[in-house]
């Protein structure tokens, strides 16, 4: 059972096209958050959320997998509890999915920088839409060949109808990928140990600045949109406190108004530490997400349960698995009142 507060808890999934990277962003986050010591390798077989031998020996991921980590912000210093679930991303395993992200309190969307928004992203972000679940996205493999930040994001507009906002700039694409820009703290982070542990914070490369500030500026007036107060702070021609901006994005990627765009490349370990960032600013906890409403099977009247563990006991299994040496497994979302080892529901 954890001890942390519920406003410091984030479930989460990992919700991309195949092969975009999303087991392996897992990993790192794993990895960078000290769950695990070693990152271990989707094309090794040696990845933590891939544990059926069928996964490790295609490559790719059959079943969604759920894992615990808790990550500090490196800014705030506010830690929270991440629970992640790592889904798969072919299209023959949507149902898996669907199943996911009834249950999640946010997402992070991951695109291919080459590829763009690819069919089975759109499957997903639709079926995301329809549990109204807050998104997050990650421009993943910056450093590939072909590699497009800006494309990517026209392409989220296009094909998904959202509205993605960038709060990063790549530092170059392809082979030059060196890190991102932060749009909030106007600096650049470059990673250039190999194990991408620590962000080497700099100035923004002249060539790199004209086009940060005009990001930021598009930033900030769209951000502000979404907030009365910062409205009229931005038609005043006020400065707007990167305080405020952080509220507000949080307000309105709840409220599902706006979609962070990050970027980086999970596999050259680079922007993911930022990623984990935003998932403790941006996504919701269950205390932020709507109460969960069923149906008393003896009444039939509505019920309103809300993300208390001192109310009565709701939850909703949504998969179930067969151990060789466990028997059947319940995975189990907790919506409110207590689940201890060892009860009897």
């Amino acid at each position: 059972m954890s001890n942390m507060p519920l406003e410091k808890i984030r479930n989460i999934g990992i919700i991309a096209h195949i092969d975009a990277g999303k087991t392996t962003t897992t990993e790192r986050i794993l990895f960078y958050s000290g769950r695990i010591h070693r990152m271990g390798e989707v094309h090794e077989g040696t990845t933590v959320t891939d544990w059926m031998a069928q996964e490790r020996e295609r490559g790719i991921t059959i079943t969604a997998a759920a894992i615990t980590t808790n990550w500090r912000d490196t800014q705030t210093g506010e830690e929270v509890q991440i629970n992640i679930i790592d889904t798969p991303g072919h299209i023959d395993f949507t149902a898996e999915v669907q199943r996911s992200l009834r249950v999640l309190d946010g997402g992070v969307v991951v695109f291919d920088a080459v590829a763009g928004v690819e069919p089975q992203s759109e499957t997903v972000w639709r079926q995301a839409d329809e549990y109204n679940v807050p998104r997050i996205c990650f421009v993943n493999k910056m450093d590939r060949v072909g590699a497009n930040f800006r494309r990517t994001i026209q392409m989220i507009v296009d094909r998904l109808g959202a509205n993605p906002v960038p709060i990063q700039l790549p530092l170059g694409a392809e082979d030059s990928f060196a890190g991102v820009i932060d749009l909030f703290a106007m600096k650049a982070l470059y990673y250039t140990d190999e194990l991408g542990a620590k962000a080497d914070i700099r100035e923004i490369p002249e060539e790199y600045r004209d086009a940060a500030e005009e990001a930021r500026a598009i930033m900030i007036e769209r951000i502000a949109e979404t907030d009365d107060d910062l409205t009229m702070m931005y038609l005043e021609g006020e400065e707007i406190s990167n305080e405020d901006l952080h509220r507000a994005l949080r307000k309105a990627v709840i409220n599902n108004e706006i979609v962070p765009v990050l970027c980086g490349t999970a596999l050259r370990n680079k922007g993911v530490q930022p990623l984990l960032n935003a998932i403790v600013r941006y996504l919701p906890s269950p205390l932020d997400v709507p109460p969960v409403v069923g149906t008393d099977p003896r009444t039939g009247e509505q019920i309103v349960r809300h993300a208390d563990p001192n109310e009565p006991f709701c939850a909703l299994v949504f998969k179930i698995v067969t151990d060789p040496y466990v028997g059947r497994l319940a995975y189990v979302r907790v919506y409110s009142g207590t689940l201890e080892a060892g009860s009897t529901v």
